[in-house]
């Protein structure tokens, strides 16, 4: 019989107040031995603040992140496939949205492996959610292009597609770059276009600002500079 793999949401931050997790998580990590993760440093720091009393060391970790490997990855299901429950954990927020995973929980299901999601934040959602556009229709673009000319011109496509199709855009940027991702899309949208910008969601500091881009030249607009930031695009 094959084991269960549990995706295990996180806090959207360091700083995240564990009470946006399920009830039933320290119940389900404390009965794991097999962990998935980005990053296993800040996978101990989790899961210790979630079960203080969790033994680490008797922990295995696997990495799974932006370098794994495709080859490389049914290596990872070998403790599911020996009968033993494993969690894949996300860096913050939920395991394969916006984050690596999905081509393992892919493998999984061609394994016939159950797998098993656990409800946590997820700040894509949560800023469509608060932005006041179309949460009946929305895409997420992932990160912009870093060449400025190919970001102005995947900025003008986007904010066409917000037009055309009812669709709210939703993108996201490496934080050390929110700011100048901030000012291409005052620089590049229609001053009708509405643009929100949700930061620190979940943590100390959350602001979700929804204005359209006339308001947003009219008004200061706080600083993005590495803080952890989803953008909205809409008509």
């Amino acid at each position: 019989m094959k084991g269960n793999l549990y995706l295990i949401p996180t806090g959207l931050g360091e700083q995240a107040d564990l009470n946006s997790l399920p009830a039933s998580l320290p119940q389900v990590i404390e009965k794991i031995r097999h962990f998935i993760v980005e990053d296993i440093r800040s996978a101990r720091r989790f899961l210790k603040k979630a079960l203080p009393s969790i033994v680490i060391d008797e922990l295995t970790f696997l990495v799974l992140n932006e370098h794994t490997r495709l080859q490389a990855q049914p290596e990872l299901l070998k403790p599911l496939h020996a009968g033993l429950d494993t969690a894949l954990l996300s860096e913050a927020g939920m395991p394969c949205i916006a984050d690596p995973g999905a081509a393992l929980v892919t493998l999984a299901h061609e394994a016939g492996i159950r797998v098993i999601p656990l409800a946590g934040p997820s700040s894509i959602l949560l800023a469509l959610a608060a932005s006041g556009f179309n949460g009946q229709r929305f895409a997420f673009a992932g990160y912009l292009p870093v060449d400025s000319r190919e970001r102005i011109w995947k900025i003008k496509s986007i904010e066409n597609d917000a037009f055309q199709k009812d669709q709210t855009q939703i993108f996201i940027e490496a934080p050390y770059r929110n700011n100048q991702l901030l000012k291409a899309l005052l620089e590049n949208c229609l001053s009708t276009t509405r643009l929100c910008v949700a930061l620190n969601l979940t943590l100390p500091g959350e602001q979700i600002i929804s204005r359209t881009i006339e308001q947003w030249n009219r008004n200061p607009w706080p600083d993005l500079h590495k803080k952890p930031a989803v953008f909205l695009l809409y008509k």
